[in-house]
C-alpha cells in the first residue's frame, strides 16, 4: 500500500471519527506520519426577536362535538415556531390567559422555548380567548393553532 492511500484511508476514518463523536478536530501521528483533520464549527445563527403572533385553542377547551375537519371559531393564533409550550412565566406563577379573559394587542399568551431560548407569543390584536389549544410543556408546531380569539 502506498503512501497516498494510507493517508486517503486514514484521512477518511479520521473524518467518520469526527462526525461519530460531534468532534472539531482529530490527530493521530506515528513514526512514518502524522495526520490531523480539522473542520471548523458550525456558524452559530444570531436569534432575533420573535415576532408577534396570536394563539389558538387547547385540545381540552373545544368541545367533544367539534369535528375534525372544523377549525374552532374566532380568530386563530398559531405557533411561529417548533418547540415547547408554556402557559405561564414560571412554575406556580398564573396563566398568561385562560377561556374568557379579555387580552390586548401585544399582551404575551405563552412562551415557546427554542434551543433553550423562551420566545414570547404575543397578541397580534385584542380579543376575549375562546379557547386554548395547548397543554403546559407540550411540543408544538410551526402553524399549530395555540388560541383563539373572539
Amino acid at each position: 500500500m502506498s503512501k497516498k492511500e494510507i493517508n486517503e484511508t486514514a484521512i477518511n476514518r479520521l473524518a467518520e471519527l469526527l462526525n461519530e463523536h460531534k468532534l472539531t478536530e482529530i490527530e493521530y501521528e506515528d513514526e512514518d506520519f502524522s495526520i490531523k483533520v480539522k473542520r471548523e464549527p458550525a456558524p452559530v445563527a444570531a436569534v432575533a426577536p420573535a415576532p408577534v403572533y396570536a394563539a389558538a385553542p387547547s385540545p381540552a377547551s373545544v368541545s367533544t362535538s367539534e369535528s375534525a375537519d372544523q377549525k374552532p371559531a374566532g380568530y386563530p393564533v398559531t405557533s411561529p415556531m417548533v418547540g415547547i409550550i408554556y402557559c405561564r412565566p414560571e412554575p406556580g406563577a398564573p396563566e398568561f390567559c385562560k377561556p374568557g379573559d379579555e387580552v390586548k394587542e401585544g399582551d404575551t399568551l405563552f412562551l415557546i422555548e427554542a434551543m433553550k431560548t423562551f420566545n414570547p407569543v404575543r397578541a397580534s390584536r385584542g380579543g376575549k380567548v375562546l379557547a386554548v389549544m395547548v397543554e403546559e410543556g407540550a411540543p408544538v408546531e410551526y402553524g399549530e393553532v395555540l388560541l383563539t380569539l373572539g
